[in-house]
């Protein structure tokens, strides 16, 4: 980590530091977890964390695409972006998911897929627009139409590309602070993306 992680539990100043704090708790408690490297980091900025809880909250656990689908997103822009730490947490909720197992995941670690292997239709969509995004930000319009052929509807699209773009904020930030001291730590299958 190139800065410190705050104290943990953490210190506050004010009244408005500690709700944020205890609402950053709140939202980890909610799904099992303690604060996370990630939050420790955060919470030097307080409002900063808040917003990141209530944009980052909404993309996990308030859109209506499938885990499957919001995980490969996830997961590609970790691996793309060299987000070790990202990778490890959503790899995991991926292979979680309804509808994947290792097979697929062997396709979502690839740097540079060529082909969907086991992957469905809208896994495979996913994938190519999420590479897109991550590596050329402008989306090529034959891999756009390909996300609208496999049924995703407008509000899914918009919830899609808002998790892709977020993600890769995210992944951004963990390694351009090295969040979690995992930068150096590829996977030994990571290939150079």
């Amino acid at each position: 980590m190139r800065i410190d992680y705050i104290r943990n539990p953490p210190e506050t100043h004010s009244a408005e530091e500690q709700r944020i704090v205890e609402k950053v708790k709140e939202c980890r408690h909610n799904v099992g977890l303690d604060l996370l490297p990630v939050d420790l980091t955060l919470l030097h900025a307080p409002q900063i964390a808040e917003g990141w809880h209530a944009i980052f909250g909404a993309i996990r656990h308030r859109s209506s695409l499938p885990d499957d689908i919001r995980e490969i997103a996830i997961c590609r822009t970790g691996l793309i972006n060299r987000a070790w730490y990202e990778w490890g947490i959503h790899s995991s909720i991926l292979l979680e998911s309804k509808n994947f197992n290792e097979e697929k995941l062997s396709v979502v670690k690839q740097a540079h897929p060529t082909c969907p292997g086991p992957l469905d239709d809208r896994q495979w969509a996913t994938l190519r627009y999420a590479d897109a995004i991550t590596r050329h930000v402008t989306v090529p319009q034959e891999i756009f139409d390909a996300v609208k052929a496999v049924g995703f509807t407008q509000q899914q699209i918009v919830e899609l590309t808002a998790t892709i773009a977020g993600y890769n904020m995210v992944s951004r930030f963990l390694v351009a602070l090295d969040i979690a001291e995992v930068n150096d730590k590829a996977p030994e299958w990571a290939e150079t993306t």
